[in-house]
C-alpha cells in the first residue's frame, strides 16, 4: 500500500501525465519539464533527451509515439501512461532502491511468473513441453506473489508457460484487483479471441508478447502447422479494438537470418506491434536442441540488425543478450526480474531452472535474500564485457559455481538435470562467442576503427 507521501506524490504525476490526453507535440514537452523536476536524481535523464530529440526530429521514435495515439484506445492508453510512468517507473523504482538498501538484497523491477504449465502446443526444443498440466499456481498465490510484490516496489508482472491464456478467467480478475499494475504475457496468442479482446479493453492493463518465430514456414517448424496463421488473426482482432500488443521471438541456427530481416520488421510493425522482445535460443532441458544455438556469427548479424533498424524503425524493441551493455550486464536473480515456475520455485531467470526456495512456502523477499539469489546479487555483473552478460551462455562455469555454493536444486521434476551437463552444453557456443563480443565491446567503446 502507498503511504501519505506517494499518494501526494503520485496525485501531482496524474495531474502532470494528463497532459498526455491530447496533442503530444505540444504536452510531451511539458510532461518531461515536470518529471525532470520531480526526478532529482536525474534517473531517466537519457530517456527525457531522447524523447525531446524524437519529437525535435520526428524522427522513427516520433513516429511511434504519434501512433500510440492513432491506433491505441484512449482509455486504454491512459492507464497503461499511469501505471506503467507512474507506478512502475517512477514511485515504484524509488521504493525498490529503498527497500534494497533496508534488506541488502536485490529487487526486480519486474516479475515473470508461470500460471500453469499447462500449454495447448508443442513446441520443439520447450522446456514446458516436457510438463503437460501438470503444475499450476493458484490465484490466491498468484495474487499474494503480487502484493508482496507491490510492498517492495514492483508494479510489472510478467506472466509465461506453458501458456499463460489457459488461466484467462484468473488472469483479467488479477488485472481488476491490481489495477495500478501492468500485466504483460508472453503468449503463442492461439487463445485470443474477440471475447478475450473485450476483456482486455475493459480492464486495460494488459499487454500481450505474441510469439512468432518468424513468417509461416519458421513459426510452424517449431510451434506446428497452422500457428502462424493463428498469430496474425489475433494481431488483426486486437488492432481492430485498438489494443497495444507487441512480438516475441527466439532466434536461433535455422532462423536467425529472417528474424533479423527488414522484411521481418517490417511484417510486424504493419500488423500493429508497438514493441519486440528478442531472446536467442537456450538448450534448456533433457529435450533441447543444442543444434539450434545460434552461432556467434548469427549472433553478431543480430546485434548490428536491431541497432540499425532501432535508427529506422517505428518499433521499441529489447534484445536481451546483445543489450547487455545497456543494463550493465544480467539482469536477473532479482537485479532486474526473476522468475516463479508453475510449482512455485522462485528461479532467478526464466532460463536458469535450479532454485532453493519455493514461494508456497516463503516470503518473495524471502526468496531474494535466499542463497541463489544473494550469489547473484555478489558475482554481478559476470563478465566486465556486458556483451557477454549470461553466466549460461556466456561465462562457463560461473551459473555452476554460483548453484554448487548455494545448494540449489534442478526444478525439473520430470527430469532434472545436472547443472554441469547444462552448462556443458554451452561451451563451444561461449568460447565462439568471446573473440565476437570482446571486437564489438572494443568498437562500442570507441577503441578501435571500425567500418561498422
Amino acid at each position: 500500500m502507498k503511504n501519505l507521501s506517494e499518494k501526494v506524490q503520485e496525485f501531482g504525476l496524474k495531474k502532470a501525465i494528463s497532459y498526455l490526453d491530447s496533442d503530444p507535440d505540444k504536452n510531451i514537452p511539458k510532461l518531461l519539464n515536470w518529471l525532470e523536476k520531480f526526478d532529482k536524481d536525474g534517473y531517466y535523464e537519457s530517456a527525457y533527451n531522447s524523447t525531446r530529440m524524437a519529437i525535435e526530429q520526428q524522427n522513427n521514435w516520433y513516429k511511434l509515439i504519434k501512433s500510440l495515439y492513432i491506433d491505441i484506445d484512449d482509455g486504454v492508453r491512459k492507464k497503461i501512461f499511469e501505471n506503467f510512468i507512474i507506478n512502475a517507473s517512477i514511485l515504484g523504482v524509488k521504493r525498490q532502491n529503498k527497500s534494497r538498501k533496508e534488506h541488502g538484497c536485490n529487487v526486480p523491477w519486474a516479475i515473470l511468473m508461470d500460471p500453469t504449465s499447462a500449454c495447448n502446443l508443442h513446441c520443439t526444443g520447450c522446456w514446458a513441453a516436457e510438463y503437460g498440466n501438470k503444475l499450476s499456481m493458484d490465484f490466491d498465490t498468484l495474487d499474494s506473489i503480487i502484493k508482496q510484490g507491490k510492498e517492495l516496489g514492483t508494479y510489472m508482472y510478467i506472466y509465461s508457460g506453458g501458456e499463460p491464456l489457459v488461466r484467462k478467467k484468473d488472469i483479467i480478475e488479477l488485472c481488476e484487483k491490481h489495477n495500478d499494475c501492468i500485466f504483460l504475457a508472453f503468449t503463442n496468442a492461439t487463445l485470443i479471441d474477440e471475447k478475450f479482446a473485450d476483456e482486455m479493453l475493459r480492464v486495460k492493463n494488459f499487454i500481450p508478447a505474441m510469439s512468432v518465430e518468424g513468417f509461416e514456414e519458421e513459426t510452424d517448424m517449431r510451434r506446428g502447422q497452422g500457428t502462424y496463421k493463428a498469430v496474425i488473426k489475433a494481431m488483426d482482432t486486437l488492432r481492430e479494438k485498438k489494443l497495444p500488443f507487441g512480438f516475441s521471438t527466439c532466434y536461433h541456427s535455422k532462423n536467425a537470418e529472417v528474424i533479423g530481416s527488414e522484411e521481418y520488421f517490417d511484417k510486424m510493425i504493419e500488423k500493429g506491434c508497438k514493441f519486440g522482445w528478442i531472446f536467442t535460443y537456450m538448450p534448456v532441458g533433457c529435450d533441447a536442441v543444442p543444434e539450434l544455438l545460434a552461432t556467434a556469427e548469427q549472433r553478431e548479424f543480430m546485434y548490428y540488425q536491431v541497432r540499425n533498424f532501432r535508427k529506422t524503425k517505428s518499433l521499441f524493441t529489447l534484445d536481451f543478450w546483445n543489450d547487455g551493455e545497456y543494463v550493465e550486464g544480467c539482469i536477473a536473480g532479482g537485479r532486474r526480474y526473476l522468475h516463479i515456475n508453475a510449482n512455485g520455485d522462485v528461479e532467478p531467470c526464466a532460463f536458469i531452472h535450479y532454485s532453493n526456495i519455493n514461494i508456497k512456502e516463503n516470503t518473495l523477499l524471502e526468496a531474494l535474500k535466499s542463497p541463489l539469489f544473494m550469489q547473484y546479487k555478489q558475482n554481478q555483473p559476470f563478465n566486465n564485457n556486458h556483451l557477454s552478460p549470461c553466466p549460461l551462455l556466456d561465462n562457463p562455469g560461473r551459473l555452476a559455481d554460483m548453484v554448487e555454493k548455494s545448494n540449489a536444486h534442478s526444478t525439473d521434476i520430470i527430469n532434472p538435470e545436472d547443472v554441469r551437463d547444462l552448462s556443458a552444453k554451452c561451451l563451444d557456443a561461449a568460447k565462439n562467442w568471446e573473440p565476437v563480443s570482446d571486437k564489438l565491446w572494443e568498437c562500442s567503446h570507441g577503441c578501435c576503427q571500425c567500418n561498422k
